[in-house]
């Protein structure tokens, strides 16, 4: 019986490793792909959405949604729309790499933006780590000026990021994963479809048909890494702890740069500036993580 969990529990493990492999390579596929970032969007949403819908169809897994629930599923739709625009923004406007630090900062906003959303109590060391994690973007920035509106879209996305996810966890278990983001798919699609024109109007070169292989890396960026991977990540929540599931999501970043250094050299495009404001962002996520391990085992021993 032992063994049998043991092993239930390394395949839950191996599954959401696989899935926040493959959110690392979102940023991969979004500087290979060559469409602007508001049409890249636009396609993943389309093609994650269309997928969804007929998994949910053949499965004959459609259920009502309250009113007041689906309301905040379309502002994570929104939200969810805009903080990719953001991100794809940050790649194509400086690399993978700063767009993955400035990203990686999304932990620390949410603890923030918790405190004010949720009303929980405000806790000065997040606080800290906050202003921490904005030094280091600083420090990316000051050394690579010519990626400065890169790194802005990036922190943008991290904010949004953080909003989003804050929204999220009041409707996250009430319903099935793939209904969820189906909506918010679905919602966030239906923003970008009004916002486009303004997208064509700002850039009237933009291409809406993608180009040689963007059909493969698109088709890949929805089945692989959002539908999949959100399937495993579910999957293996069932069976693993929130806190380790926590600690994994945290490693995405750090999968994500080293895909982009092994696929694009990007490490020969960075001043070791990034390297100082990548250390100080990933020291306040190991900060973090030490506090969340620290609390974990506060809370499962006997008092």
């Amino acid at each position: 019986m032992k063994s049998t969990f043991v092993a239930s529990m390394k395949k839950s493990l191996i599954q959401l490793h696989i899935a926040v492999l493959l959110w690392g390579f979102t940023g991969v596929l979004g500087k290979a792909i060559t469409l602007s970032a508001p049409v890249l969007v636009w396609y993943r949403m389309l093609l994650t959405a269309l997928l969804l819908f007929f998994i949910i169809s053949y499965r004959k897994q459609w259920i009502k949604i309250e009113k007041a629930h689906l309301k905040k599923m379309a502002w994570v739709g929104i939200l969810m729309g805009l903080h990719w625009v953001a991100f794809y923004a940050a790649i194509k406007f400086s690399n993978a790499s700063i767009a993955l630090v400035c990203l990686s900062t999304a932990s620390i906003f949410t603890s923030l933006l918790d405190h004010l959303f949720n009303k929980t109590k405000r806790d000065n060391i997040e606080l800290f780590l906050g202003l921490l994690a904005i030094v280091g973007v600083y420090c990316i920035y000051q050394f690579q000026l010519s990626f400065g509106l890169g790194i802005l879209f990036g922190v943008i996305a991290a904010i949004l990021s953080a909003v989003f996810t804050v929204i999220n966890k009041k409707v996250a278990g009430i319903y099935p994963a793939r209904t969820t983001v189906f909506y918010e798919m679905s919602i966030g699609l239906l923003l970008l479809t009004c916002l486009m024109p303004f997208a064509f109007y700002a850039t009237p070169n933009t291409s809406l048909i993608p180009q040689e292989y963007d059909w493969i890396w698109l088709l890949i960026l929805s089945l692989c890494c959002t539908v999949w991977a959100q399937s495993l990540a579910v999957t293996a929540l069932s069976k693993l702890s929130s806190f380790t599931v926590t600690l994994s999501v945290n490693m995405e970043p750090v999968y994500g740069i080293l895909l982009a250094f092994l696929f694009f050299n990007e490490n020969k495009e960075l001043h070791p500036g990034f390297y100082i404001g990548m250390g100080l962002i990933l020291l306040t996520v190991i900060i973090q993580v030490i506090r969340i391990i620290f609390q974990h085992k506060k809370e499962i021993l006997p008092n």
